[in-house]
């Protein structure tokens, strides 16, 4: 049986065998990602760093399940993942996966608690008073328990990836994955945001999986992958 078969008698959170993807516009078809492969173990921080278009950001997608591979496999949490339908990649990613994006993506309408506490109020047997502690206790772990009913116009931009952040951990993920989380941000609030990242990572022993241009990030990684063309390449 092969090693991708055998994902979930090891410690892979997540796995990606040979993937490809192609988009046509009219008449020519551009190729994106060219046969890319990835294993991600358990409480692992992994970066991948490129220039803009390489493909980054589309690999993520796919990854997490936002969208499906031309070829290829992806296997969560010892599950394939890439061929199911919407609404079964949906229950997975809300099981399994924490996403943080470079512009948090927070519901307006919505106070910090609220927005925290939402990925868990999805879920058919939520209980309202557990995960409305849940979510007060992960905004207190990011240093906001004094936003709790603040609207995300009324936070700042480091505020609002925090609550981006305690949002993707509420579910306990298995595995972050996360898209220039501080690409929106000043020099600063980067930083702290850095060391939080790391020190979540660590606490839940959540494993990690960084798209950024940010040198620094990237160096804190345990494995940096380099991107170009839709191909990893040597340093």
């Amino acid at each position: 049986m092969s090693n991708f078969a055998n994902a979930a008698m090891n410690n892979t959170v997540l796995e990606a065998k040979d993937i490809y993807k192609s988009f046509t516009d009219g008449k020519s078809t551009v190729d994106v990602i060219k046969g890319l492969s990835l294993q991600i173990q358990q409480g692992e921080f992994v970066s991948i760093v490129g220039s803009s278009g390489s493909g980054k950001s589309t690999l993520l997608h796919i990854l997490g399940g936002l969208d499906r591979p031309t070829e290829g496999l992806v296997n969560l949490n010892g599950k394939r993942f890439d061929n199911l339908g919407e609404a079964e990649r949906g229950f997975l990613r809300n099981e399994h996966l924490g996403f943080v994006y470079q512009f948090h993506h927070l519901l307006p309408e919505f106070t910090a608690l609220e927005n925290v506490a939402m990925p868990l109020m999805l879920r058919k047997d939520a209980d309202f008073k557990q995960v409305k502690q849940r979510a007060e206790f992960l905004l207190e772990r990011v240093g906001l328990t004094h936003r709790l009913t603040h609207q995300p116009g009324e936070l700042s931009g480091g505020e609002r990836q925090r609550v981006a952040l305690a949002r993707a951990l509420v579910t306990q993920p298995k595995l972050m994955l996360a898209d220039e989380p501080t690409g929106n941000l000043d020099r600063k609030t980067a930083t702290s945001i850095f060391e939080l990242l790391r020190e979540l990572r660590e606490e839940f022993n959540m494993a990690m999986l960084i798209v950024t241009h940010d040198e620094q990030l990237a160096k804190s990684a345990d494995r940096i992958l380099h991107m170009q063309d839709g191909l990893w390449i040597d340093a």
